[in-house]
């Protein structure tokens, strides 16, 4: 995935910070003199790839406003030569992940009645030749929009149709197993992609394929993890305020100051080896960080306000 490092922050939007990866334009100049033969005029090559990424961004707004309507947090949006991506944290519960996921998807559903009906009411009227610059664009950013829609449903993780499956998967089969089915039939898919490009001769198609690859075998990698973190015993009387989860018995946080591992629950959010005191715990299951009475309020049990110093940094979850 596109970091921060070498991009260009263009906008911020109720929020939410638009950034542009510099590699960006070295992908432009190449694909806008891919299409210099469709136009009479070279401006209208940069009006369609700009026309791209417009939808492009549309669509990653989409899945942040969508995040954000459901309680998650969305922040910045990332522009490449691959598309683009929302960096979103919904809550961690298959209801709000799909809604967030479908959100984008839905963006290009809802721009296809404006864009056709132009393209469609242009030819209509007569007011464009089919030769001309303007209707030519017209159709082609029409087809743009239909293409990154059936692009982004496929079901292949980590596109969004293959997140969405995984959100569906997530109500039957729980959080770990349906992403690791996820990630399965998105190795198929992307097996699939290099078959194409390597039959098309596409360098894209080749560069989506490792796109593919890459992140599934993180997702891989995180359902794995998932999966033993779903198996271990569980603590009464104390439950995520965010997903509402108990947490794990036994030593599972790592103190941040002497980083033993001890139990936090079990000490009242003071490690036992360094009496440090801390003011958050962070939830295996969602990584969000609440105070132990947050936590005890969740699972229905009480406990007083703890006292004493706090420390700015949260202790993290050990590994096991």
């Amino acid at each position: 995935m596109p970091n921060r490092a070498g991009a260009i922050h263009l906008f911020r939007i109720a929020g939410i910070d638009v950034f542009l990866h510099w590699s960006w334009f070295i992908i432009a100049i190449i694909e806008i003199g891919t299409l210099k033969d469709r136009y009479s005029s070279p401006v209208w090559s940069v009006l369609e790839y700009l026309s791209l990424f417009l939808i492009v961004l549309l669509h990653e707004f989409g899945h942040a406003f969508a995040c954000r309507q459901v309680g998650g947090v969305a922040d910045r949006i990332m522009l490449w030569p691959l598309g683009g991506v929302a960096y979103v944290d919904p809550p961690q519960r298959p209801g709000a992940m799909l809604w967030s996921l479908a959100a984008g998807p839905l963006v290009n559903v809802a721009l296809l009645p404006f864009i056709g009906g132009a393209y469609f009411l242009a030819g209509a009227n007569g007011g464009a030749h089919p030769t001309a610059d303007p209707y030519i664009w017209l159709h082609s950013v029409l087809w743009i929009d239909i293409g990154l829609f059936v692009f982004n449903i496929l079901p292949i993780y980590p596109l969004d149709g293959g997140q969405i499956l995984r959100s569906l998967l997530w109500f039957v089969l729980g959080r770990g197993r349906s992403l690791l089915v996820a990630t399965v039939l998105g190795f198929v898919g992307a097996v699939g992609f290099v078959a194409i490009g390597l039959w098309a001769r596409s360098i894209w198609t080749i560069a989506i394929s490792a796109y593919l690859v890459m992140n599934c075998w993180n997702g891989w990698k995180t359902a794995r993890v998932l999966l033993k973190v779903e198996k271990l015993p569980r603590r009464d009387g104390f439950a995520c305020p965010s997903c509402g989860v108990r947490p794990p018995l036994g030593p599972r946080w790592r103190c941040a100051q002497c980083t033993n591992p001890f139990d936090t629950f079990a000490s009242g959010a003071v490690c036992p080896h360094c009496s440090a005191r801390f003011p958050n715990t962070v939830c295996f299951d969602c990584q969000r960080s609440h105070s132990i009475d947050d936590w005890a309020r969740a699972g229905g049990a009480a406990t007083g306000t703890l006292s004493g110093a706090p420390v700015v940094i949260d202790h993290h979850p050990a590994g096991s």
